[in-house]
């Protein structure tokens, strides 16, 4: 995309000026009518057009051709230029969106300043359209445990395919950076990853910024189904899009084809779908906030992120890796973990996932003092206060229990916490603890607590009765 099509009836014309422009280095292409240009555009865009306002025994003129450019590929500049040239012309060809209007014949000192500035126009837009891609490179996938290894095989399995991928799970728990992940590892991994977050988008701006629009004032405007052209559409939380919407999106997963807001024309465009969702899509179906039809289309390979509660042994290497890039990139303290810090939060509660672990560790670094590694007290909610009466916490079901129940109800809760903590490995609950493995197996055994697996993963719960 960095060669210049030239389209001219004119023999004479196309090849004088394909012979300057190579003599100045460009490398180019040349259209003698409409059907051969089509033809050269479909093939592969060029980086700029050089393109004649009337054409001989061709279907279309330069005008229409320059709607059909600015329609497809409107990121490729287009010079017009014209032996009857008038200032009606000129005006209706800027309005369609040409990039300048030369008058034959043309100086071509001229000509080559235009198709400068023209190249390098267009050079900015790709470089743009490059570094916007960037800005969404994947954060990395961190882990070593179980559950962990079970996603990323699952993921794996999926990145050389074309299938749609319903990627389900709690708030925070990493769904877009897996769907980043099957990208970058994909025959796709140089195309845009768009992401769609149908939950923040107004149900009534939602068509146009899916599909874009067309209007005489501002032109054609892409939308986002047409910026993802060639690589990954991520509909984020896709049980949020309105009903009208869905309606519309299952006829582009059909066809792969839509029409923008205001236009008449189908765009086609060539896109891998993936989704994600927290919630019970067959709940939403049932209760007619979505199309049974959609679901199917969207989830033909679901896979399950887990939890950051089914991911414990996880969480200290995801506090270091945070750690690393808060230093990394907002220049805050690069501080240890210690290891109380560690133990607490592989047994607090994480409702908001990596995602809530992340912003912890981000404020931990901002309003702690000093270098040194972060210590349990400097955890949100862990410090010590001013009374022992303050630093004890006991939940008031615990104490309406007498004290055998209460110590039992506490040690159950403790010993599943530990166990969840170090991924359902009894050696090393028992060597935390401080037991031995056989004494640790009657007390789980006499408490009722069973170990089962979850998503990959070993974890303690209580054990069914009777």
């Amino acid at each position: 995309m960095s060669d210049i099509l030239v389209v001219d009836d004119e023999r004479d014309i196309r090849e004088l000026i394909c012979d300057i422009l190579e003599d100045e280095g460009f490398a180019t292409r040349m259209a003698s009518n409409s059907d051969e240009c089509m033809a050269e555009l479909n093939k592969e865009p060029p980086g700029m057009m050089i393109l004649d306002i009337w054409l001989k025994d061709s279907n279309m003129d330069g005008i229409d051709i320059l709607s059909h450019v600015k329609r497809d590929n409107p990121e490729v500049p287009v010079v017009i230029i014209s032996g009857h040239g008038n200032i009606e012309i000129a005006v209706a060809a800027i309005k369609q969106g040409a990039f300048d209007f030369i008058e034959k014949p043309f100086n071509i000192d001229q000509l080559l300043v235009v198709i400068r500035r023209a190249m390098e126009v267009s050079r900015l837009r790709r470089e743009n359209t490059a570094l916007r891609r960037q800005d969404g490179r994947p954060d990395e996938m961190i882990g070593s445990g179980a559950a962990f290894k079970m996603l990323k095989s699952q993921l794996d399995k999926v990145t050389k395919s074309n299938g749609r991928v319903m990627l389900w799970g709690g708030p925070g728990s990493g769904k877009e950076v897996s769907a980043r992940y099957i990208h970058a590892n994909s025959d796709r991994a140089a195309a845009p990853f768009v992401s769609v977050s149908s939950a923040s988008v107004a149900p009534e701006h939602m068509e146009e910024v899916l599909f874009g629009r067309e209007s005489a004032e501002r032109g054609v405007e892409q939308g986002l189904l047409e910026q993802a052209h060639g690589g990954v559409i991520f509909f984020d939380e896709v049980a949020d899009m309105p009903l009208g919407t869905q309606s519309k999106i299952l006829r582009v997963l059909v066809d792969q084809s839509f029409t923008r807001v205001g236009g008449t024309a189908k765009v086609r465009v060539d896109l891998r779908v993936m989704s994600s969702t927290t919630r019970d899509l067959k709940t939403e179906i049932a209760a007619g906030n979505f199309r049974e039809e959609l679901y199917h289309r969207l989830n033909v390979v679901p896979i399950e992120v887990p939890s950051l509660e089914e991911r414990r042994e996880d969480i200290p290497e995801l506090a270091r890796h945070f750690i690393e890039r808060f230093n990394r990139e907002q220049g805050l303290p690069l501080r240890g973990l210690g290891g109380d810090a560690e133990a607490m939060l592989q047994t607090m509660r994480w409702p908001g996932n990596i995602r809530e672990l992340r912003n912890m560790i981000e404020r931990v670094l901002i309003l702690g003092d000093g270098t040194g590694p972060i210590e349990a007290k400097d955890l949100p909610g862990q410090g010590v206060g001013g009374g022992e009466e303050e630093q004890i916490s006991l939940s008031p079901g615990l104490t309406t229990l007498p004290l055998r129940e209460a110590r039992e109800l506490f040690e159950r809760h403790y010993l599943m916490a530990q166990i969840n903590r170090f991924g359902g490995n009894i050696s090393r609950t028992a060597n935390f603890v401080g037991m031995e493995r056989s004494a640790l197996h009657r007390k789980l055994k006499s408490l009722g607590v069973v170990t089962t697996t979850k998503a990959g993963a070993r974890v303690a719960q209580v054990g069914d009765e009777g």
